[in-house]
């Protein structure tokens, strides 16, 4: 059994908060694949799992605020994934033409545009900009992973908006005129 521990944070972080897990007990999980994704004030962490095998429990489940030295979760080094009832994963429709649909995929599938999703939180940076901002998330596009509202995004978004203001308040100057040659004297 190996402990999945929080990785390092920084200097001056001391704690972060749990704020999606990719995998469930009973897993299987390769070595180096993501696990859990905690944020700070600062910065949003990916963990990855020491070693492969089955994620056997997690330790702090989503929401939960952790130390900079906290166990996150344990995995059983070389274990396999215990075989679950596929159609219980599923859930059924009582519509078959929404099955049907379902099972053949979006109109869009295979093409990499992203596209928001409601259950992504967005970096904790980014909702802080948003605030001083005053604009809502819908509001920016965001470039992150699934979707996810970036502080970039955001600084963009008010770069782009405070651009256009200017430049609709602003008139054109004038061309500036050409200068004269000197002219002598007389």
């Amino acid at each position: 059994m190996t402990d999945v521990m929080v990785p390092a944070l920084g200097e001056s972080v001391s704690e972060a908060t749990v704020s999606t897990w990719f995998k469930k007990p009973g897993d299987a999980v390769k070595q180096d694949e993501m696990l859990c994704e905690l944020e700070t004030d600062k910065v949003s962490v990916e963990v990855p799992s020491p070693v492969a095998g089955v994620l056997a429990e997690i330790l702090a489940p989503e929401g939960t605020t952790v130390a900079a030295n906290a166990r996150l979760a344990i995995v059983t080094e070389g274990a396999t994934a215990t075989k679950t009832d596929p159609t219980a994963q599923k859930p059924k429709t009582e519509d078959p033409k929404i099955e049907a649909a379902a099972a053949v995929g979006s109109p869009g599938a295979g093409h990499e545009e992203v596209t928001p999703r409601s259950d992504v939180e967005n970096a904790p940076s980014a909702k802080k900009a948003l605030a001083e901002a005053g604009l809502s998330a819908d509001a920016v596009k965001g470039t992150g992973r699934d979707g996810r509202v970036m502080k970039e995004d955001v600084a963009r978004t008010v770069a782009g908006a405070s651009g256009a203001q200017a430049a609709a308040a602003t008139p054109t100057p004038a061309p500036a005129a050409v200068p004269r040659a000197p002219i002598p004297a007389e």
